[in-house]
C-alpha cells in the first residue's frame, strides 16, 4: 500500500442514497465493506463524515435558524452518521471507535490526538464526530484539521465525482478532468472543491488531497494502493 495512514472525508448527503435525507442501509454497508478491505491491508483510518443528510446549518440559518445554533445541529448530526457509519463497520467484523470533538459520553469518547493515533495504531477505524466543535467552520474543515492532527499521509475526499473538473461535469459535458494539479493552480484556476479554510490548512500543512468517486465499489482500495484513481492536489 502507498498509504498507510489516511484520513477519509465521507460526504453525509452521500449517505442518503437515492433519498434526499436520512441514511441508506445499501450505502453504509458499501461504505464498511471497502473501508474494511484497505484496514484488512494494513492501513490505519480516520474517517471525517459530514451531515447533510440530516442537516446543514448554513441552510438552517437561511431559513431563520440562528447560525451558531443551525450549526451545532449540523455537528450532532455528524455524530448520528458516525455512529451509523460505527455500526456498520462493526457487521462487518471491523473494530471502531467514535470520538467526538464536544464532550457526550456515552455516545462518544471524547476527542484528542493521542487518543485517537493510539486507537488507529491498535487497529481501529477511528471516526471523529462533532466537526471542529466550532460554528462557521465545515466538515471538510474539521477533515483536513484531523487529518493533520492524527499525521495522516494524505486526505481522502470521498464523493459523488470520479475527480476535479476544470468546470462542472453535470452542466458541462466537455469538462476535462485532472489526473493531478497543484495548490497553486486550484487558486488560479478558482476551482472549489472545499472550502478555503480547508483547502489553505492542508496546503499549508503539507497534506496532499486525492478527490475520488466513492460511490464505486473498489475505488477506496485502488486509491490507497497509489493507483490513478481520482484526482490528486498537492504542492
Amino acid at each position: 500500500m502507498k498509504y498507510k495512514r489516511v484520513l477519509l472525508k465521507l460526504s453525509g448527503e452521500s449517505l442518503a442514497g437515492d433519498g434526499e435525507y436520512g441514511l441508506s442501509a445499501e450505502v453504509l454497508r458499501s461504505y464498511a465493506e471497502q473501508i474494511r478491505g484497505i484496514v484488512e491491508a494494513g492501513v490505519e483510518v480516520g474517517i471525517v463524515i459530514g451531515g447533510g443528510n440530516i442537516f446543514r446549518g448554513i441552510q438552517g440559518a437561511d431559513k431563520g435558524f440562528d447560525r451558531v445554533k443551525g450549526d451545532q445541529m449540523g455537528m450532532l448530526a455528524t455524530v448520528i452518521n458516525s455512529l451509523a457509519l460505527q455500526s456498520a463497520l462493526r457487521a462487518q467484523g471491523v473494530q471502531a471507535k467514535v470520538l467526538t470533538s464536544i464532550c457526550m459520553e456515552p455516545i462518544g469518547e471524547y476527542y484528542s490526538k493521542d487518543k485517537a493515533i493510539d486507537y488507529l495504531q491498535r487497529g481501529y477505524v477511528v471516526i471523529i464526530g462533532g466537526g471542529t466543535s466550532n460554528p462557521y467552520f465545515t466538515t471538510d474543515s474539521a477533515s483536513a484539521l484531523r487529518g493533520i492532527e492524527i499525521e495522516a499521509e494524505v486526505l481522502l475526499k470521498g464523493t459523488r465525482v470520479d475527480g476535479i473538473y476544470d468546470s462542472d461535469p453535470e452542466k458541462n459535458p466537455d469538462a476535462v478532468r485532472f489526473d493531478d494539479i497543484t495548490f497553486s493552480e486550484v487558486y488560479g484556476r478558482g476551482l472549489r472543491i472545499m472550502d478555503l479554510t480547508a483547502f489553505t490548512l492542508c496546503r499549508e500543512n503539507g497534506l496532499p488531497i486525492i478527490v475520488f468517486d466513492m460511490d464505486t465499489p473498489g475505488n477506496l482500495h485502488k486509491v490507497v494502493r497509489g493507483e490513478g484513481i481520482g484526482t490528486l492536489v498537492h504542492e
